[in-house]
C-alpha cells in the first residue's frame, strides 16, 4: 500500500512539474509576442498550482510593468528579490518600476555597528547562510579525518588549523543565518495597491487624516486592529491604513 502511495505522489509531482513548465513556456511565448495580459494569466496559473520562483515572479513583474501596472510590477519584483536578493537585473527593473510611483519618501539614515551587521546579513538569504554553514561543517569533518589519519607532522598541523578555521566560519555563518531569520520575522513589508489611500491617525474612519499614499509605495506593517493595519514609512511616519488598500509581501 505504501509503495502505491509513493508511486502516486511521484506521478502527481512529475505531472505538476511538467504542467508548470508548459505554462511557463506558454507565458514566455505570449510575453515575447506582446500579449502581456495572457502571459500574466499563464504565470498566475503557475502560482495557483503552488509553484514559486524568482524567475516566475520576475517575468510576472515584467508583464505588469509593460502594462504600466505600478503596484503589481513593484510587488512581484519585490517577491523575486526576496528569493534572489543578489540578482542585479531584478534590482534594476525594480528601480525602473519605482520611478513610476508618485510618493517621494525619504529614509531615516541608520548608522553604527548594528546597521553594518544588518546590511551584511541582508545581502544573502537565510537559505544561503544556512547552506553555507552546512558546507563548512562538512569541510571540517573532511579536514579532521585528514588530520586524524595523516602521518606527516606538517600535514597534521595544516589540516588541524584549517579544520579550526572551518569551525569558526561555521559559527559565523550560523549566527548570520539566525540573525537573518530574526530580521525576516521583524520585516513585514507591503505595497499600496490602490490608486490613492488616506492614512488615518487612528484605526477608524472618523479619525483625522495623517497623510495620503499612492499606488506602489512600500510600507512596513507594525500592527493590526480589525480591518486596519498600522504602517510605518521609511522616513519614520506612522499611521493606519485599510487592509484592502495594501498587499503584504510575505504572504504567498
Amino acid at each position: 500500500m505504501k509503495k502505491i502511495i509513493y508511486i502516486y505522489i511521484v506521478f502527481i509531482s512529475t505531472f505538476s512539474f511538467a504542467q508548470n513548465s508548459s505554462l511557463f513556456e506558454q507565458g514566455n511565448a505570449l510575453y515575447n509576442e506582446g500579449d502581456y495580459d495572457q502571459a500574466i494569466l499563464k504565470y498566475e496559473a503557475i502560482l495557483n498550482n503552488g509553484e514559486h520562483s524568482s524567475e516566475l515572479y520576475f517575468n510576472l513583474a515584467n508583464a505588469h510593468y509593460k502594462l504600466n501596472h505600478i503596484a503589481p510590477s513593484i510587488y512581484y519584483y519585490e517577491k523575486a528579490l526576496q528569493l534572489d536578493p543578489t540578482d542585479k537585473e531584478i534590482q534594476n527593473n525594480l528601480g525602473f518600476a519605482r520611478n513610476m510611483t508618485i510618493d517621494a519618501i525619504g529614509s531615516v539614515p541608520e548608522v553604527g555597528l548594528t546597521n553594518y551587521l544588518n546590511n551584511i546579513t541582508n545581502k544573502l538569504s537565510f537559505d544561503f547562510w544556512a547552506k553555507t554553514s552546512v558546507a563548512f561543517v562538512c569541510l571540517f569533518v573532511l579536514l579532521f579525518l585528514f588530520y586524524y589519519f595523516a602521518y606527516s607532522t606538517t600535514t597534521k598541523r595544516l589540516t588541524f588549523v584549517s579544520s579550526m578555521v572551518c569551525i569558526g566560519l561555521t559559527c559565523i555563518t550560523l549566527l548570520f543565518a539566525f540573525h537573518k531569520d530574526n530580521l525576516d520575522k521583524l520585516n513585514r513589508p507591503a505595497i499600496v495597491f490602490v490608486q490613492e489611500s488616506q492614512v488615518k491617525s487612528e484605526p477608524n474612519l472618523r479619525s483625522t487624516e495623517a497623510f495620503i499614499l499612492h499606488e506602489g509605495t512600500k510600507v512596513q506593517i507594525l500592527d493590526t486592529v480589525n480591518n486596519w493595519k498600522k504602517i510605518k514609512l521609511s522616513d519614520g511616519k506612522t499611521g493606519w491604513i485599510l487592509n484592502q488598500d495594501i498587499k503584504a509581501l510575505n504572504e504567498i
